[in-house]
């Protein structure tokens, strides 16, 4: 269904209460994401969701862009961001540090390879617990 639209299924979560529950669909592409596309996933995935009833009681279906400050997860999301200043919360300390802000060098088959301060730190990515690109205000 997103590949109609040329857009890829990123994530998908589902919160709320009792009366209030939201379905939320994050999609992306290489271009970006538009509003249309927005709409266009939202109008196709609402019918399939109406028809093949999967989401018992009401809710709201909410189809949005991954976001500026959306968290890296894949690799693919990784090499994206190549030559962008990076925020990474490791699981475990890598010398003395588990939080690291720099410029993302290289991704390769296991880690991430971070400059910061002049200095390369390589970052397994079963090691991060958190990562996504810092907003540069120049």
């Amino acid at each position: 269904m997103t590949r109609g639209v040329g857009v890829e299924l990123v994530d998908v979560t589902f919160r709320g209460n009792a009366r209030r529950r939201i379905l939320s669909v994050t999609i992306d592409s290489e271009s970006g994401v538009t509003l249309q596309d927005c709409s266009s996933v939202s109008r196709q995935l609402g019918a399939i969701l109406d028809v093949e009833d999967i989401v018992p009681g009401p809710y709201t279906l909410e189809v949005t862009s991954p976001g500026i400050d959306r968290p890296l997860k894949t690799k693919e999301d990784f090499a994206k961001s190549i030559g962008k200043l990076l925020r990474v919360v490791s699981r475990q300390k890598i010398g003395t540090q588990s939080f690291f802000i720099g410029r993302l060098f290289d991704v390769t088959a296991t880690a991430i390879l971070l400059e910061e301060e002049k200095k390369r730190v390589e970052i397994p990515f079963d090691n991060i617990s958190r990562a996504q690109v810092e907003i540069e205000i120049k």
